[in-house]
């Protein structure tokens, strides 16, 4: 994992602000596994916290780590007036030495930033016998509801501005994750419904990866780059009247992979 993909404070203040589907993620969880609550989770890859934040949902205690310090001081501010929340900057091949072994640990969008044999093996001696294990994530698609321009400015204006960079988007298969000692219990896909008005669209497309390879990368102003969004993306939410401040509902796609130690 590269420290220096995500180590901005611009970032780690947007991902602090970012939809919070991640309880969705948790609930369908224990719909489809298990409804039972845990003493000790361990969240890979925390970010600025709303992960860790729905795993204590079915917790005692969560311990969140990241390779972003800013991302942890974030965590910090999110969770910090809560207890049962720990918070360590570390790598998620490098795990530090933990007082305890834990009952579930989540990992949502790490996937592409990780090796995945030195990540499970490292973690298997972390958990807990038949831990669970959910690895996950979910991203906005290029669905409106009842809107098809947001279809046709997703692809014709967005996409052509911002490309997508190089994401290592290999999927885990059940034959891998055995060789690391874990068990593939299942791998589902499925779509989440959030809703957005037009500042809070732009402020969630400003920490994209595709945007911010663009700011970070190539040193576009971020100003710039909102008003860009504004201009383009604007008409989209739109009032009959023709005034901006209309809710849209948008579509993500997300998926979830549940594992468990063998």
């Amino acid at each position: 994992m590269q420290k220096v993909d995500f180590d901005f404070q611009r970032i780690a203040q947007g991902y602090r602000r970012r939809p919070f589907l991640h309880r969705q993620v948790i609930e369908r969880f224990q719909r489809e596994v298990t409804s039972r609550t845990f003493e000790q989770g361990l969240d890979i890859g925390c970010g600025a916290g709303l992960s860790a934040k729905a795993l204590k949902l079915i917790c005692r205690h969560v311990t969140g780590i990241d390779v972003s310090a800013e991302m942890i001081a974030a965590a910090k501010e999110v969770c910090g007036n809560e207890d049962g929340f720990e918070f360590m900057a570390g790598q998620a091949e490098k795990l530090p030495a933990f007082a305890q072994k834990f009952d579930i640990v989540t990992a949502a969008g790490v996937v592409q930033w990780v090796d995945m044999p030195l990540f499970l093996k490292g973690l298997w001696d972390e958990m807990n016998s038949r831990g669970y294990l959910l690895v996950y994530d979910f991203c906005i698609s290029d669905k409106m509801k009842g809107c098809t321009a947001y279809t046709t400015w997703w692809y014709d204006v967005y996409l052509k501005a911002f490309p997508r960079p190089y994401r290592n988007e290999a999927v885990w298969t059940g034959e891998a994750v055995a060789q690391c000692g874990f068990w593939m219990m299942d791998q589902v896909q499925y779509e989440m419904a959030y809703e957005f008005d037009l500042d809070s669209f732009i402020e969630f497309m400003m920490i994209q990866s595709n945007v911010n390879a663009k700011i970070e990368g190539e040193g576009r102003s971020a100003a710039e780059t909102a008003e860009w969004f504004r201009q383009s993306a604007g008409p989209l939410f739109q009032e009959g009247d023709g005034e901006q401040g209309a809710l849209r509902t948008l579509l993500f796609t997300g998926y979830s992979w549940y594992m468990q130690r063998k």
